[in-house]
């Protein structure tokens, strides 16, 4: 499976790049930390000379003809993202479930055991084993159609929305030995 992004959501402009980079302006680049819409992988993108981008703006970043990002550096850890990135993280995140509402309810219809022990819905923020055999017995019967749905079926079910936010952070964090939703 390729981690290729296609387009990417701005998090934060930085004009004259970063600033406690000790260069000599004329040496300095612009910088745009993004997300990759399908991924979910934090970038650090140069764009064209000359272009202001907007936080929340889609950028897009595939291998064709590229209207404003003039190359991609590499991926972002976590730690180096602004704080106005990091603001803006979860905006965008909200934006990419709200968009791919499917996708995400897809994991809680189809997540697989991780172990004999362990199992991959564990570890969502906030569900513990309970939760985790009454999703399964649930979407036994009748896969979930929606958060809404899910939040229907499944008593005292955190809002999973929030939960994948949360847990989508972790992941950046890189603490996590498994990932379930940031690609590597």
């Amino acid at each position: 499976m390729s981690t290729r992004e296609e387009h990417a959501i701005v998090l934060d402009f930085l004009p004259h790049g970063y600033p406690l980079d000790d260069r000599p302006s004329h040496q300095k680049t612009a910088i745009v930390q993004a997300i990759g819409k399908n991924h979910l992988i934090l970038l650090e993108l140069v764009p064209k000379r000359e272009l202001a981008m907007q936080s929340q703006e889609v950028v897009y970043i595939g291998s064709d003809k590229r209207e404003k990002i003039h190359h991609i550096n590499g991926k972002l850890p976590l730690s180096k993202l602004t704080q106005t990135g990091k603001n803006e993280l979860e905006f965008a995140l909200n934006k990419i479930i709200d968009d791919n509402e499917e996708r995400f309810v897809g994991f809680f219809n189809n997540a697989p055991p991780l172990s004999s022990r362990m199992h991959s819905l564990e570890l969502i923020p906030g569900l513990g084993k309970k939760r985790m055999w009454e999703i399964i017995e649930e979407r036994r019967g009748d896969p979930f159609k929606s958060f809404e749905d899910l939040k229907t079926r499944i008593s005292l079910m955190p809002d999973p929305k929030k939960a994948i936010i949360r847990r989508i952070i972790q992941e950046f964090e890189g603490t996590e030995k498994h990932f379930l939703f940031v690609g590597q």
